[in-house]
């Protein structure tokens, strides 16, 4: 055995234990999930804000609740796979573990829970009629 094979044998094992950086365009579970539920959280935000013009507007039959709930859910869960998944990460942008979509996924996520929140709160404060109006009898 020569100096060589001893001196390279910890640069050898040393490089084995470094994580390997995905390929840009190779599609990992990580990068699946990260974007998996950004997209998720995206249509979320879409669905919020349309919710909460249907519930300001009253434009529509259901007055944004139904929008305003699956806003809400799909926010919460956005933030909860993209905190799952930026928790689980052993690395950082561009090594593969959908790290910059999970970022993604918890912002978007947040923004279409609170868009929820306020599409619920407002269509259920239009959906109670505000009954200001004087009835006045023929017999008055």
């Amino acid at each position: 055995m020569s100096v060589r094979h001893v001196l390279a044998a910890p640069s050898a094992a040393h490089a084995s234990v470094q994580p390997i950086a995905a390929d840009a365009y190779e599609l990992t579970a990580g990068r699946l999930v990260g974007t998996g539920a950004a997209l998720v959280a995206l249509a979320g935000v879409v669905i919020g804000a349309l919710a909460l013009a249907r519930s300001t507007r009253r434009i529509g039959d259901g007055r944004g609740k139904r929008g305003a709930g699956v806003a809400l859910v799909a926010g919460l869960f956005s933030v909860v796979i993209g905190v799952v998944n930026l928790a689980v990460a052993d690395g950082g942008p561009g090594t593969g573990n959908g790290v910059i979509g999970g970022a993604l996924a918890l912002a978007l996520g947040l923004i279409a829970a609170v868009l929820g929140r306020l599409a619920l709160v407002r269509s259920r404060r239009t959906a109670q009629p505000a009954d200001h109006t004087v009835h006045l009898s023929a017999s008055e």
